[in-house]
């Protein structure tokens, strides 16, 4: 592996990563392991050679997440200095060991946040109104379902999907909460809280909403003593990472009524087998981590990439840096 004993580039902490005055004349940024339109033309839209990744390079866009040791021999054969991972979340990067290469490691947290957000919404809502219920239903039934106008309503998660999930929420008047790393207030929250607060935070909500990051941290930061602080008509919405619930202890939480219901965009484990208990419980709605999908991605992805690239060029700040520390 070439990391070099001296690297301009080297990680910072934050959201951007300040890479200094100089500017990249020929700029080569290899793309792997595969190539599409899409990224090539971000690419030269940011000013830069879109190459294979076999090929000497000073930027690696890497579009396949979950293959790492490629990600480790693309770095050795461009030695390229700045690395674009294409997902949000980086938690298999960071189980690998990657971030512990001299590099500087960007990915597209905040990119997707909008079509995620709005998934979060929708699911929410249709476990209030009882939607699975109905969809499925030959009769008419017994009338129900609830509002979420003027609730309260709690966000475990201070990024990007949060923020667009609280613009989408601002309509229904909730009352919202905010669990992050920092008490820092985010624009329409009635208030943050940190981490060490997060069972006072779930006890008054209707809605809980996962929308945070996937670390040692934050795996089973949903567990039976954290559902069994929720109130019992509350909704656990999750569209993170199935690696935040318990979910034995969800199953058990739903079967003995101490939450109202769940609706999962991800689940632990993923894919859920087809024999696994979720499936029958009717308190539960599941949908195939379809938050965001190749399609909904694309242009957001094509966006940052090209907004990094020309960033990469003139020296200026990246956006979306990876902290190795928080692994984030």
């Amino acid at each position: 592996m070439k990391i070099g004993s001296t690297n301009p580039l080297a990680p910072h902490r934050g959201n951007a990563c300040q890479l200094g005055s100089s500017s990249v004349t020929d700029l080569r940024i290899a793309v792997g392991p595969f190539r599409t339109a899409s990224v090539d033309q971000a690419v030269r839209a940011g000013g830069g050679l879109p190459v294979d990744a076999d090929e000497s390079a000073n930027g690696l866009v890497w579009l396949a997440p979950w293959d790492t040791a490629g990600l480790v021999s693309a770095i050795d054969a461009t030695d390229a200095q700045w690395v674009q991972l294409s997902s949000a979340g980086v938690e298999i990067a960071a189980a690998a060991g990657v971030f512990s290469l001299a590099r500087t490691w960007t990915c597209a947290k905040g990119a997707f946040a909008e079509p995620v957000a709005e998934h979060a919404l929708t699911l929410a809502l249709a476990g209030l109104r009882m939607l699975p219920e109905r969809v499925v239903a030959r009769s008419w039934g017994k009338p129900g379902g609830v509002s979420l106008y003027d609730e309260r309503v709690t966000i475990v998660g201070g990024g990007g999907i949060t923020a667009s999930l609280l613009d989408l929420l601002a309509p229904f008047r909730v009352v919202a909460t905010v669990v992050r790393r920092t008490a820092r207030l985010m624009p329409g929250a009635a208030r943050t809280l940190t981490k060490d607060r997060l069972i006072e935070a779930l006890a008054e909500a209707k809605v809980v909403f996962l929308a945070l990051a996937l670390t040692r941290e934050t795996e089973h930061i949903i567990g039976a003593p954290q559902l069994a602080a929720m109130r019992p008509d509350s909704w656990l919405v999750n569209v993170a990472r199935g690696g935040h619930v318990d979910t034995g202890a969800l199953v058990t939480a739903l079967e003995d009524g101490v939450i109202a219901g769940a609706a999962l965009d991800v689940t632990d484990p993923e894919p859920l087998p087809d024999d696994h208990p979720l499936w029958t419980q009717p308190r539960c709605i599941i949908t195939p981590h379809t938050a965001d999908t190749l399609e909904m991605i694309e242009q957001p992805l094509a966006r940052r990439i090209e907004e990094n690239v020309a960033r990469f060029k003139v020296g200026e700040p990246l956006v979306g840096v990876v902290d190795p520390t928080a692994g984030y």
